[in-house]
């Protein structure tokens, strides 16, 4: 089992990698949008696009971190450790098996997701996500640690009821993070091309909306691989994106890194 886990870990690293990689750089050569204020790659290391980056890449080298020592574990554990034992029919296995349980579980992140604006004890570790006030490849990495073990324990709850493998919970993963790097992405793509895979996807146009600095967009467009939820429980939003669309959270700021991991402790305006 360890062996199987480094395995999967290690292709899992490697592919997404590889995807942040060609992401990063095509969205720099044909962006959607313009960074403002400078917040595009420059020399100058105190220009504020290298202190956003910096922010980002902190919150992501410390969820790393958490990864490892916290969330993998754990769910290593949920899927050894099923409730029912390894109930499962034999047609919910094998290679039909893994494209079930990868539209289960894309079903269920839709409601977890949609949870975490609905609940304030959620959102305000969502927040941090949404104080982004410009989109790119390193938003899609950009969390608070305490939404990452939440959503860990949330998905050990899901995972021990319905005796998921390691195997389904893995390449979930991988997927989602290569889904998230591309539709967080300000990558410019032809409307020819988006348009018509943006009904089976979610893609950056319906994403950014999901970013808009207007509450009643942000509480809408859900979805993280696949577009259709949103449209079968009425929760797309009807604005269409523009490049100058206002991106973070309507009526706050974004703020420094240390404030970012303070900020779900701290009181709220009423």
């Amino acid at each position: 089992m360890d062996q199987l886990v480094a395995t999967l870990l290690g292709w899992k690293i490697a592919l997404v990698g590889a995807w942040f990689l060609a992401l990063f750089a095509a969205e720099h050569l044909v962006p959607a949008a313009i960074p403002p204020l400078g917040a595009q790659l420059t020399r100058q290391a105190n220009a504020p696009g290298w202190r956003r980056l910096a922010r980002n890449i902190g919150l992501w080298l410390a969820n790393t971190v958490l990864s490892l020592l916290i969330v993998v574990p754990l769910t290593r554990f949920a899927t050894e450790h099923a409730i029912l034992g390894n109930w499962r029919p034999l047609w919910w296995r094998g290679t039909a098996g893994l494209l079930l349980d990868l539209l289960l579980l894309d079903f269920l992140i839709y409601w977890w997701h949609r949870a975490n604006h609905r609940w304030s004890a959620l959102w305000r570790f969502h927040d941090v996500h949404h104080r982004d006030e410009f989109l790119d490849t390193t938003s899609a990495v950009r969390f608070h640690s305490g939404e990452v073990i939440l959503s860990a324990l949330a998905r050990a709850a899901i995972i021990m009821p319905l005796a998921l493998p390691l195997s389904s919970v893995l390449a979930f993963e991988g997927l989602v993070l290569v889904a998230a790097l591309f539709h967080h992405s300000n990558l410019r793509l032809p409307h020819w091309f988006e348009r018509p895979l943006s009904w089976l996807i979610v893609t950056p146009s319906i994403h950014w909306v999901h970013h808009h600095a207007v509450r009643a967009d942000t509480d809408s467009n859900y979805g993280t691989v696949l577009s259709l939820w949103d449209r079968l429980f009425r929760s797309r939003s009807a604005t269409p994106r523009t490049p100058d669309m206002q991106i973070g959270v309507e009526g706050e700021r974004e703020t420094d890194l240390l404030s970012l991991a303070a900020l779900p402790f701290r009181p709220r305006r009423q």
